[in-house]
Parts: structure tokens; C-alpha cells; sequence
């Protein structure tokens, strides 16, 4: 059974002991070429990686922090993003931290209304790398937020514990292959016919796949020669810190802000 602790964190407004903002990492589609989407990611005020403030997340501040973090990424893309473009906001989530999902959404839905950003832009991403602890109420989770009109990703494929288990248990609307499956793709023909399998895989469910990761000219083309529009990595952009990098050759170019 779910706790219902997170529940009473989420009503007593208490804040967390750190301070936490967002970097934005573009997500591009080929076809269009064109920006599809920014990820949000967590980064310290002063710049620190998201491991640093990671680190400071504990069974206490879980539920606190998850709430925060997607309050956080959406007043951002409130300010940041094109009005009027359907660009779309990727923001990470922790299910473990979810207890009901229409109850924890509510914080989400309030933010983009305020800020007048359509939760239809929005995208949760889940990772494959948590250990979750119960696969019947990931599926709530993830069927309440489709009903809301939210997107799904299921993130780091190929790197965790059950992505294919994942995926049999129920359909998110993207996968996201983990940048060491595609570490080298250009130049290993194992890694190649993984990718190109992940691909099948997604075609035959109506899965939308994304490269992440990308590093070099050559894993592009591969992942390019494989069928997959949707990339994201180095090769493009770094992320910044409370701003839109920009991405040459890539519209709308009238989003992006320098750091």
C-alpha cells in the first residue's frame, strides 16, 4: 500500500533545506528540424551538478522536492519558452514519490495555469533506473497523467532494470535510448542492431523514439540512418542554466537566450 505521508508534506507547505534551480537541453526533431522540446534538469543556484543536489534528497524531502522540481521547471518555461509554439517541456519525475497520482498532479496543474503554459506541452519522464516498488501503481501514475492529457517517457532505455518488463506492463509515448547503448553506434555493429531492434519494438507499439546523448557528428548519422527524428546531446547543445541554448540551423531560433 501507498503512504499517504507525502500527501500531508505536500499540505503543510514546509520547504526543503537547499536550493535547486533548472538547465534547459534542447530536443530536437530532424524532420522538421526544428526545436521539439526542452528538457528541464536539475542543477545547484550556483551551478552544481544534479548529483549535488541529488545527494541532499532523502526519504523526508522526496515528496517535497519531486513536487518542487516540476513546480520549478514549468514557472521557468512560463517565462522562457515561445508563446505560441508547440514546443514542449520534459520534465523528470520520481514515481516513488508519487502517493496518488491525480492528488500530486494538482501543484503541476496549478503552476502551468498560472503561468499560462498548457499542460499539453508537458512530458514526464521516468527512468528505468529506478528501482520501482510497485509496477500496478506506476500504471495508475502513468494512465492518470495520459488522461490529464499529459505525455510519458520512459527514460534511460537499455540501462536499467526492466525497461522491456516496462513496456509490457503499459505504453509511454516516447522512449528515450540511454547514451551508452548508443555510445559508439557508428563503429559497432552489436550496438547498431540493438538500436535498430529498440526501434522495431517502438514502431510495432506506436512508441515514439529519441536518441539522447549525442555526441558526434558519426552517431548521428547512424541514429539518422536508423529511422530516429527525435535526438538530444552535446553535439547541439549544453545545457544552461535558466535559459534556452541555441541551436543553429534550428527553428524557432527566436526562443533561444543567451546564458
Amino acid at each position: 500500500m501507498i503512504s499517504t505521508q507525502g500527501c500531508a508534506a505536500c499540505r503543510d507547505g514546509a520547504s526543503l533545506p537547499f536550493a535547486f534551480t533548472m538547465a534547459f537541453q534542447p530536443i530536437l526533431d530532424l524532420s522538421t528540424a526544428r526545436v521539439w522540446g526542452y528538457e528541464a534538469l536539475v542543477r545547484g543556484t550556483q551551478g552544481e551538478p544534479a548529483g549535488a543536489i541529488l545527494s541532499q534528497v532523502n526519504d523526508e524531502t522526496r515528496y517535497r522536492f519531486d513536487q518542487a522540481a516540476r513546480v520549478k521547471a514549468i514557472e521557468l518555461a512560463g517565462s522562457l519558452f515561445p508563446k505560441d509554439e508547440d514546443v514542449r517541456l520534459s520534465i523528470n519525475f520520481m514515481p516513488n514519490a508519487v502517493y496518488e497520482p491525480n492528488a500530486c498532479i494538482r501543484a503541476s496543474l496549478e503552476a502551468a495555469r498560472r503561468v499560462g503554459f498548457s499542460y499539453r506541452r508537458i512530458m514526464f519522464e521516468f527512468t528505468e533506473n529506478e528501482r520501482f516498488r510497485d509496477i500496478d501503481h506506476l500504471k495508475r501514475i502513468v494512465a492518470a497523467y495520459r488522461k490529464q492529457g499529459f505525455m510519458t517517457a520512459l527514460d534511460d532505455f537499455g540501462a536499467g532494470f526492466a525497461g522491456l518488463s516496462l513496456l509490457a506492463n503499459f505504453q509511454p509515448d516516447l522512449i528515450k535510448i540511454d547514451m551508452d547503448v548508443l555510445r559508439g553506434l557508428d563503429g559497432d555493429d552489436r550496438r547498431r542492431s540493438i538500436v535498430e531492434g529498440i526501434v522495431g519494438i517502438g514502431r510495432a507499439l506506436g512508441v515514439e523514439i529519441l536518441a539522447e546523448g549525442i555526441e558526434t557528428a558519426a552517431e548521428l548519422d547512424a541514429v539518422r540512418s536508423l529511422g530516429i527524428d527525435l535526438v538530444q546531446g552535446y553535439h547541439f547543445a549544453r545545457p544552461l542554466i535558466e535559459a534556452l541554448p541555441m541551436v543553429p540551423g534550428m527553428a524557432p531560433e527566436s526562443a533561444a537566450q543567451a546564458a
